[in-house]
């Protein structure tokens, strides 16, 4: 069970860290304590969202079309490699701060409407849960179980996210603490790409 379970969750994990505009989101809510039950609720419910239709959806066609969970792996290997870089290059060049906003507390609609956006406005996201979560839940007999680990992992790293906000304040506030967690998801993202080249 573990060995289906746990990849899922920490494959699904080391995307979701990536620094992204989803996430700056969360975070400065969480800083704020601005509606953060709800702004965690609405990430993590659109991302088990996106990752069933991308475990059923490409499990479905997989069995159709044998040679698409071969095109869909090297293509995954090549984005995690793109991605990877673009961590690295950020962790490079550094120069990054996250900083809450001030000013006065925004509605719970509004604020809402925003993390949809946020979440479905953005290409990316669909890359790493339908295409690249999808593909890789093909290699598992039981495609469910390593979709619920991911699916997990998405629910822990936003209510932890949104609620650990103020402990990370400081931490967070220093570029050097960005150009660490930019290092770490790169290695994290060739590794990934490096075991689905050569399984």
């Amino acid at each position: 069970m573990l060995d289906t379970f746990l990849p899922g969750y920490l494959l699904s994990l080391s995307l979701i860290l990536a620094i992204g505009a989803q996430n700056a989101f969360v975070l400065r809510q969480g800083l704020r304590r601005e509606h953060v039950f709800w702004v965690c609720l609405t990430c993590g419910v659109s991302d088990a969202v996106l990752i069933a239709a991308g475990v059923a959806g490409f499990g479905a066609l997989a069995e159709r079309m044998p040679w698409f969970e071969t095109a869909m792996r090297f293509g995954g290997a090549a984005f995690l490699l793109w991605y990877g870089w673009r961590s690295a290059r950020s962790a490079w060049r550094g120069g990054q701060a996250l900083q809450a906003d001030g000013g006065a507390k925004r509605a719970l609609l509004p604020t809402i409407l925003t993390v949809l956006a946020l979440t479905w406005l953005n290409p990316h996201v669909y890359l790493d849960t339908v295409v690249l979560l999808g593909s890789i839940s093909a290699q598992y007999d039981n495609r469910l179980l390593f979709g619920a680990g991911a699916v997990s992992a998405s629910l822990t790293f936003f209510f932890a996210l949104g609620y650990g906000a103020r402990l990370l304040a400081p931490l967070f506030g220093r570029p050097a603490s960005w150009r660490v967690l930019d290092g770490l998801i790169a290695l994290t993202m060739w590794a990934i790409a490096v075991g689905l080249l050569w399984p």
